[in-house]
């Protein structure tokens, strides 16, 4: 297990809301050893991780079960979404019938309702995978100033789950956001989707956390498991 770190400053000059997102991508994409032509992406959004990978590649399947997000997602001939959710195991009897090469999520999984389940399914599927898991250091020092458990999952449960299944290399990353203001931080904590959608603060609570936080980045930790 090897932990790095990386720093990203002034994030809303990035004009996206997905500034970590895109660092995981091009982290998983970079521990691909060769050039997979069959690729399925569980999570895969409006087409990220599609949109980064530089090959040609003979099929790609892209799952999401939001339908907003499979609208805007690339399609062509060689290039399907299917609408799936990857908690719901019927999704893989489906997938069963495709061969994949190799199998992607980025910044996904931790929305797992039982990660054990969804590891196991995705064992089932025989590829080579790289995966890329939010961990509960992810708003570490923002959730110890207000007072609140963690969402996700620690770096060792998803290790522990992981090795079940998997023959793999597994690598923590520490990320860290840096904002010009407070307000700009809980606006990107609003839009970008990695706080899934969790409201557990009132405004004035909320008020009291943007005045008490002691950082002017946030931090993120990510959980990566690429296939030997």
């Amino acid at each position: 297990m090897r932990v790095s770190s990386e720093f990203s400053k002034h994030a809303q000059h990035y004009g996206s809301y997905n500034v970590i997102q895109n660092k995981v991508i091009d982290r998983l994409l970079k521990k691909v050893k060769h050039k997979p032509k069959n690729i399925l992406d569980l999570g895969c959004g409006s087409g990220a991780l599609h949109n980064s990978i530089k090959w040609k590649y003979k099929h790609f399947t892209g799952v999401d079960f939001a339908p907003g997000m499979l609208e805007l997602h690339p399609k062509a001939k060689n290039c399907e979404c299917i609408y799936g959710d990857f908690n719901d195991t019927t999704l893989f009897e489906n997938l069963l019938t495709y061969r994949y090469d190799y199998i992607f999520s980025a910044s996904a999984l931790q929305w797992a309702d039982n990660l054990d389940m969804v590891f196991k399914n995705i064992k089932s599927l025989n590829a080579p995978i790289s995966l890329a898991i939010f961990s509960a250091n992810t708003f570490k020092t923002l959730n110890e100033t207000a007072g609140l458990t963690p969402l996700l999952r620690s770096a060792q449960m998803i290790d522990e789950l992981q090795k079940k299944y998997f023959d793999a290399e597994l690598e923590i990353v520490e990320y860290k956001l840096e904002f010009e203001s407070t307000r700009n931080m809980f606006k990107y904590i609003k839009n970008s989707g990695v706080s899934g959608s969790r409201k557990v603060l009132d405004y004035k609570q909320t008020k009291k956390l943007m005045q008490d936080y002691p950082l002017n980045y946030l931090e993120f930790e990510v959980v990566f498991i690429h296939s030997r």
